[in-house]
């Protein structure tokens, strides 16, 4: 099987970066991170990426004039590294219909919940945690998922459960997730 080009986006510490360059560098994805892209020049990630020897591209979306620009640019990155499939690690931002078509079934999301529960737009880190405590959920974890155009509504690839438990807070249920 050819080794493919994997692009990450992230917008953080990187943990999910981390696991995905991880796993290429084992054996488990056949494939090379040839890039990391973020839209936040101080993210953890970053740093995870350059300590790789992972090229990093910084993308402020301030820089930009309008949303659409933005969107064009990261796409127009991905074609530059030769990607072949595109990781969203915690990635913030909402990519352009013209790069889901592009990289159609390509496109990986990590959520940190159980989807179809608790995903959706403003559905994003401490956000999804601090929802699902107050819904009062037992069982919560994290899913894996194809990009489509709608927001978290792929189809799931894995997903993982952890148990809720009556201590937990948001910043405790996301370490054990």
């Amino acid at each position: 099987m050819p080794v493919k080009n994997i692009a990450v986006l992230a917008s953080g510490g990187g943990t999910n970066f981390q696991a995905a360059l991880d796993a290429t560098l084992d054996g488990r994805i056949q494939g090379r991170v040839v890039c990391l892209i973020t839209n936040h020049k101080a993210a953890y990630c970053a740093e995870r990426a350059r300590m790789a020897g992972v090229p990093v591209v910084y993308l402020n979306p301030k820089r930009f004039p309008s949303e659409d620009d933005f969107r064009r640019e990261i796409h127009q990155t991905l074609l530059h590294y030769s990607t072949d499939v595109v990781v969203l690690a915690g990635w913030l931002r909402i990519l352009n219909a013209e790069t889901i078509r592009h990289f159609r079934n390509r496109v990986v999301n990590t959520h940190p919940a159980l989807l179809p529960a608790f995903g959706g737009m403003g559905m994003y880190g401490h956000h999804v945690h601090e929802a699902v405590l107050e819904y009062g959920a037992k069982v919560s974890g994290c899913t894996v998922h194809l990009v489509e155009e709608g927001v978290d509504t792929g189809p799931i690839l894995l997903q993982h459960a952890v148990d809720v438990l009556p201590d937990d807070t948001a910043e405790t249920l996301s370490a054990r997730i």
